[in-house]
């Protein structure tokens, strides 16, 4: 059982998430364009339908946690495990999520997540809006980065979706890059075809993403009224 000592905090691992809430919507892209964005993390993206790739975009609010409250907007690239060239619908089955953006509204959060995984987290505003729809704005350092605004779907039975699931993801830093396995449970999830709707702004970020395509049409959106995680160690890949 390892520990980080984090802004004075011990953290023990697993991170444990109890409460959060989560809003994601999944793009088709082109893979070439998925491909240039993050090619300077070695990893390559997971080519699923010739020259498709998959990124999905994400809101999560981390209520009870070990890591405190705070908000955080993701831009996820479904990669291949580092070394292999899978391709295909079945290359899906072991992709994980390279996490290329990663802006969070609290620091301690921001320290733990460049610290313990390698993530690339830096510190946002946002603007929620919680009503019939949902929707919202990050800004960072007074530049727009992205809204989005989601219709609600329709639910989907706790029984299928709230049984474990163990996934990975990937993160690029100072010339590393770090596997972090993760499990998820979730509840009240509800899913719709397309359902999102996305704004870019004037930031850097908003520009990678207008290279691949953005604002487009969502293939899938969808909410979780819980996801209970857990966090371990980061895995440096040589």
């Amino acid at each position: 059982m390892t520990q980080h000592t984090i802004a004075g905090t011990v953290l023990t691992m697993p991170v444990r998430v109890r409460t959060a809430h989560q809003h994601t919507a999944m793009f088709v892209v082109d893979a070439d364009a998925a491909q240039r964005m993050i090619d300077d993390s070695g990893l390559r993206v997971c080519r699923f339908l010739g020259n498709r790739a998959l990124v999905v975009l994400m809101l999560m609010r981390y209520e009870d946690t070990d890591l405190g409250q705070y908000w955080e907007y993701g831009t996820n690239v479904m990669v291949n495990p580092p070394g292999s060239t899978a391709d295909g619908l079945s290359a899906l089955q072991s992709a994980g999520a390279f996490v290329h953006h990663l802006p969070v509204d609290q620091s301690f959060t921001l320290e733990a997540g460049r610290t313990i995984w390698g993530y690339p987290k830096v510190m946002a505003d946002f603007t929620i809006r919680d009503g019939r729809t949902f929707g919202f704005d990050v800004t960072i350092d007074g530049q727009h980065v992205i809204g989005m605004d989601f219709r609600p779907g329709l639910p989907v039975p706790d029984r299928f979706t709230a049984r474990p699931r163990v996934h990975s993801t990937y993160s690029y830093a100072d010339g590393v890059i770090r596997e972090t396995p993760g499990e998820m449970r979730m509840t009240g999830v509800r899913y719709r075809p397309g359902g999102v709707t996305v704004r870019l702004g004037d930031h850097p970020y908003a520009k990678e993403l207008a290279a691949l395509g953005f604002p487009k049409r969502a293939l899938v959106s969808s909410s979780a009224a819980n996801v209970d995680m857990t966090f371990g160690d980061a895995k440096e890949i040589v």
